[in-house]
């Protein structure tokens, strides 16, 4: 292969993985997920913070796609890093579920106004349990 094949596809894939993460962190922007979190919070003031640590969690998460690496911690650390990403992706999912009102639209349309919280409610336990169920049972996950 020649040098400037390699150059094109260093290029092409740079240009296509600034794309796709323009795209993602957009989408976080525009859902209002890192407002929400603050506000509810009440740590507004932490916005920028906040903003700029989903950007370097994006840049770390390329690097850990691309390069093979072990950091020693132990099990306690990775426990409590799985745990973060769990409630941010919650708290993503909820953000996305809230923008597109599906919550309001399957209530009406189900006729469920008094168990609504405990629908919720089971929805997370559900998708919990079977996040635990691929992690540590072996084969329980398809091809």
């Amino acid at each position: 292969m020649s040098v400037l094949r390699y150059l094109f596809l260093i290029i092409l894939g740079l240009g296509a993985g600034v794309v796709i993460s323009g795209a993602v962190f957009a989408f976080i922007a525009i859902i209002g997920v890192v407002p929400r979190l603050a506000m509810k919070t009440k740590t507004d003031k932490y916005i920028k913070l906040y903003e700029e640590m989903i950007v370097l969690g994006g840049i770390f998460g390329a690097f850990t796609i691309m390069y093979d690496y072990y950091i020693p911690i132990g099990s306690v650390p990775v426990i409590i890093l799985g745990l973060c990403i769990g409630i941010f992706y919650g708290c993503l999912a909820v953000s996305l579920a809230e923008v597109l009102n599906v919550i309001p639209i399957l209530s009406r349309r189900t006729r469920l106004y008094k168990g609504l919280k405990y629908f919720i409610t089971a929805l997370a336990l559900g998708k919990m349990t079977g996040s635990l169920l691929y992690y540590f049972v072996d084969g329980f996950y398809f091809m």
